[in-house]
C-alpha cells in the first residue's frame, strides 16, 4: 500500500533549524502535491506549506520566510526546512499527498522547539 514515511522531527532550542523530510513509496511522486501539516496539543490541524508538481509553493503566514517547502522527484521525498524556530512551532507534523481523488498521509513526526 502507498507509504509516507516522515523522519527529521526532533527537539531544538528556539532559533534553531530542523529538516524534515517525507519518502513515498507505491505512489507516482511526480504528479502529487506535497504539503506538510501540522497540529499542535489542543489544536486542529493545519497547513504549513504545499509544493505543485509544477513547483509552485504556497505557504501559512505564520511561517513565511522560515520555512520552505522543496521536493526531490528522482528520490520520491518531499522536504520542509524549518529555520528560526519558535516554541509556537512546536506540533506533530504530517506529510500529505495528493492527486484528483487521492489523497495521502504519514504518521507524523514530532517537533518540539523548547529551551
Amino acid at each position: 500500500q502507498v507509504q509516507l514515511v516522515e523522519s527529521g522531527g526532533g527537539l531544538v532550542q528556539p532559533g534553531g533549524s530542523l529538516r524534515l523530510s517525507c519518502e513515498a513509496s507505491r505512489i507516482t511522486f511526480s504528479i502529487y502535491t506535497m504539503g506538510w501539516y501540522r497540529q499542535a496539543p489542543g489544536k486542529q490541524r493545519e497547513l504549513v506549506a504545499t509544493i505543485t508538481r509544477g513547483g509552485d509553493t504556497n505557504y501559512e503566514d505564520s511561517v513565511k520566510g522560515r520555512f520552505t517547502i522543496s521536493r526531490d522527484n528522482a528520490k520520491n521525498t518531499a522536504y520542509l526546512q524549518m529555520n528560526s524556530l519558535t516554541v509556537e512551532d512546536t506540533a506533530v507534523y504530517y506529510c500529505n499527498a495528493v492527486y484528483l481523488m487521492n489523497r495521502y498521509w504519514g504518521q507524523g513526526t514530532q517537533v518540539t522547539v523548547s529551551e
